[in-house]
């Protein structure tokens, strides 16, 4: 009866961890950018209104952000954008920053129909073993008078923005139906929003 119960509060337990835990880490990761903008933004309007009202950083953050992606979502806006891009690509340091930074993020965008082609089953890092991956690009490996085609997969290893790119030749991919939306949520989800079943295509 005693072994009973303490199985049944070790399996209740569990469970309400698995539930509470990424609650937990979201409220944490929300409340910590809070802070972070909030503080960046705040003294500003602490200065000027002469006392501190808590969130108004946060919420100007919002509204400028929100701002900023109507500016650069017309013909004006994208030009102005430009013009600003110029600029910080003429900073050395920066440049090298910003630009591996944006086509990081460009990558992901659901405006961005170029970068990621399919979500794919490549068979990596050895024979016998797979990872889901996004074909990214094909070419063609010139050696000794040799034209080998091959296909550059992208298979994150931490999460989404951290991974490996591999190149691999046909027989090493299978082709899923599955959209590239559907494949971020695979991936972010370490793999528990797979379908029990994956159609294969080409």
């Amino acid at each position: 009866m005693v072994e009973s119960i303490h199985i049944t509060f070790k399996r209740k337990f569990l469970a309400g961890l698995i539930v509470t835990i990424p609650a937990v880490i979201t409220i944490f990761v929300l409340v910590g950018i809070f802070r972070f903008v909030d503080g960046i933004l705040g003294p500003f309007f602490d200065f000027f209104l002469g006392k501190h009202i808590a969130g108004l950083g946060f919420i100007s953050a919002i509204v400028i952000v929100f701002l900023i992606g109507i500016v650069s979502t017309n013909v004006f806006g994208k030009k102005i954008l430009g013009i600003v891009e110029k600029i910080f690509l003429n900073i050395p340091v920066f440049k090298s920053i910003y630009t591996a930074i944006k086509q990081l993020v460009d990558a992901f965008s659901p405006e961005n129909k170029s970068s990621f082609k399919k979500f794919v089953i490549a068979e990596y890092p050895r024979p016998g073993a797979y990872a889901f991956g996004f074909l990214t690009k094909e070419c063609v490996v010139e050696s000794n008078e040799k034209e080998t085609p091959l296909k550059t997969v992208y298979i994150p290893t931490n999460n989404l923005y951290l991974g490996e790119i591999v190149l691999l030749d046909d027989r090493s991919i299978t082709y899923t139906d599955i959209s590239i939306e559907d494949g971020i949520k695979i991936i972010l989800s370490g793999g528990i929003a797979a379908p029990s079943k994956i159609a294969g295509t080409k």
